[in-house]
């Protein structure tokens, strides 16, 4: 059984996850909501309220996967990419559990473990496949050829998907994280009412770009005045959530055309949104494309894909892992 544990945001997870990473056991998730006031993720609240937690959270996976850490035989861990403090809180007590029982360790890139949510949501998924991570510190495109063998095709070169979410709805005077609030607000809306840009939609690249589009709701907001702003609130969110995912669908598309890839892989946190799980389902029907989409618990920061990507990563054998340390990068 693998202990899984992931600390790189403001989520104190922990799971356990079956030896060949297509079952979680059990996978707990604690949601800080310290950060709701800053309108983002304050760090060094992150890290306390992480070492507050996770003892706690690690015993809840425990019970609920219905083992003792007697039954643990690798402890996982996120090393890379995230807050470095928070990173650290987790790599520590992946190293002490695993060195009080003399067990391997095996460090994951959360990118990796983004990807490795799908074999979780469909255990007979296999390499290769394209995949899109959108989050709110992430978006970028890949190809998978096996297992742990990523290569880049594309990136943001600016804002991540959840990132310009969450500025569009801080600009709408919505709640943080600004992704759900968005799609709420949406719900009544026009998606057409207002044209706003999709970032590098006519370059033959498979970029992303966000920030003309936030700096296009701001001039629409302050020709619209306050009170203009409220009355067009659902159509504003709805047109800005279409633009975001029109960027995201049209250049995953594009990397699918390209590399020929009969399989799509949609993960992290954006991957939740229902939009855009909507309109990939159709697009992906049309063209007689397989897409793999995880639930949304497992599209948000997870321990389970952590476990599920550890079960495809090398571990590092009982004591060689002390000098192990946490990369924000």
């Amino acid at each position: 059984m693998i202990l899984a544990i992931e600390t790189s945001c403001d989520d104190t997870c922990a799971a356990v996850v079956e030896p060949d990473g297509r079952r979680a056991r059990s996978n707990v998730v604690h949601t800080q909501t310290e950060h709701a006031r800053y309108g983002g993720v304050v760090p060094e609240v992150a890290s306390r309220a992480h070492l507050e937690r996770l003892d706690g959270v690690i015993s809840a996976s425990l019970i609920e996967a219905n083992i003792t850490v007697d039954d643990v035989t690798h402890v996982a861990v996120t090393v890379r990419p995230g807050l470095i403090g928070a990173l650290l809180v987790g790599v520590a007590a992946a190293k002490g559990l695993a060195y009080a029982r003399s067990l391997p360790l095996v460090p994951v890139n959360h990118l990796e473990g983004h990807v490795a949510s799908a074999y979780l949501a469909d255990p007979s998924l296999e390499p290769p496949f394209v995949a899109l991570i959108a989050s709110g510190g992430h978006t970028a495109l890949y190809s998978v050829e096996a297992a742990g063998q990523m290569y880049l095709l594309g990136e943001t070169l600016d804002d991540a998907a959840g990132e310009a979410l969450d500025k569009g709805a801080r600009m709408l005077g919505l709640g943080f994280p600004g992704g759900p609030e968005i799609s709420k607000a949406a719900k009544s809306g026009d998606p057409t009412r207002y044209d706003f840009p999709v970032g590098l939609k006519n370059r033959d690249n498979l970029d992303f770009s966000f920030s003309g589009l936030k700096t296009s709701l701001l001039y629409k907001l302050r020709s619209l005045g306050e009170e203009g702003a409220r009355e067009e609130l659902p159509h504003l969110a709805a047109s800005y959530e279409a633009a975001v995912v029109a960027a995201l669908s049209r250049k995953f598309l594009r990397a699918a055309d390209i590399h020929e890839s009969p399989t799509l892989v949609v993960a992290g946190g954006v991957a939740a949104n229902g939009l855009l799980r909507r309109r990939l389902g159709e697009e992906c029907e049309k063209l007689g494309l397989r897409l793999v989409v995880p639930s949304p618990e497992l599209c948000t920061d997870n321990a389970a894909m952590i476990g599920a990507s550890a079960a495809r990563s090398p571990s590092i054998p009982f004591p060689d892992y002390l000098s192990l340390n946490a990369r924000s990068v």
